[in-house]
């Protein structure tokens, strides 16, 4: 899908044709999409190319008068077992007139800026485009770890009241989510940081202290991930603790069961069998009765004694 928008009177507006100072927006192109904007704009075929690859990390690259910035974007899905949060890389070109975003599916970060729900953003400055853009991943990044926080304590309360296997694949999800993210937050603040040099992207002033904020937005979620992880990681060793104790705790009343159980079928097997003689009051049909009822007496005491039962 090819989309061309521009800052136009202060809003993002959506164009019919390329012009100068406007933003380009690939998503899952075609084949004759990515030929189109190659020829027209005059864009390396890699660089388009390149963000199109679900491995591929962030980095920042630069060849003939054209910068191409890759950065790990966080992404939501909703399936069977509930949401799921993983990463697609974005690229982000720069030439001399145009801003190019290549992505494999359509993301919130994206949709906001054609939506025109980011004040004070123009097509026309690049790089203040660009470090906008970062600014959204950012806080799209720590917006999906509230969430993620949010639905690990709602799981937690769950797992208090029963320990059921649907929680746990659950958490095992979030756990791996939160894997993906700091992976991808290291990443994106390594590219950060070379952006911050301005040897490859010219950098204003006002420039500088938007980008910083962006490295503050991000070193925060890498902590939040990080503290996340380690609670997750954690609170499952914990709850997996928990289930090995309670099915020690059940085998252990089972067992001091099957020993009550044995010893009625131990009692009434001897005075079952014609061969044995000798029985106390053997002609008395209720002494059995009374012997089995005083044995299991005896041995639910004694296993109530070693907290067996």
């Amino acid at each position: 899908m090819l989309n061309i928008y521009k800052t136009i009177d202060g809003k993002i507006t959506k164009l019919d044709a390329v012009e100068d100072g406007c933003w380009v927006n690939l998503v899952y192109p075609s084949e004759d999409e990515l030929k189109t904007v190659s020829a027209t704009l005059g864009v390396e075929p890699t660089f388009l190319r390149a963000a199109l690859d679900e491995e591929e990390t962030s980095r920042i690259d630069s060849e003939d008068g054209q910068t191409l910035i890759i950065v790990d974007t966080p992404a939501m899905e909703k399936d069977d077992t509930g949401v799921v949060y993983s990463t697609l890389p974005m690229g982000i070109i720069v030439t001399d007139r145009h801003i190019i975003t290549v992505c494999l599916k359509e993301t919130s970060v994206v949709r906001d800026l054609q939506d025109g729900l980011v004040k004070d953003v123009r097509t026309q400055q690049r790089t203040r485009f660009i470090l906008n853009i970062l600014l959204l991943v950012a806080k799209r990044f720590l917006q999906y770890l509230k969430q993620i926080d949010k639905t690990y304590n709602y799981m937690e309360r769950q797992l208090y009241k029963s320990q059921r296997n649907k929680e746990l694949i659950q958490l095992l999800d979030l756990e791996k989510s939160l894997v993906y993210f700091n992976t991808s937050l290291k990443a994106n603040e390594v590219t950060l940081e070379k952006i911050l040099r301005g040897r490859i992207v010219t950098l204003y002033e006002e420039d500088h202290d938007l980008l910083e904020d962006v490295l503050i937005e991000v070193r925060q979620a890498i902590e939040m991930a990080q503290i996340y992880s380690s609670i997750i990681s954690g609170m499952m060793d914990a709850f997996a603790s928990v289930i090995s104790n309670n099915l020690n705790v059940i085998m252990k009343i089972l067992s001091s069961i099957t020993i009550l159980m044995a010893i009625p079928n131990i009692i009434f097997g001897f005075y079952g069998m014609n061969i044995v003689t000798g029985l106390p009051l053997d002609q008395f049909w209720w002494v059995p009765l009374v012997i089995t009822g005083a044995a299991m007496a005896v041995v639910a005491m004694v296993l109530k004694k070693k907290d067996l039962f």
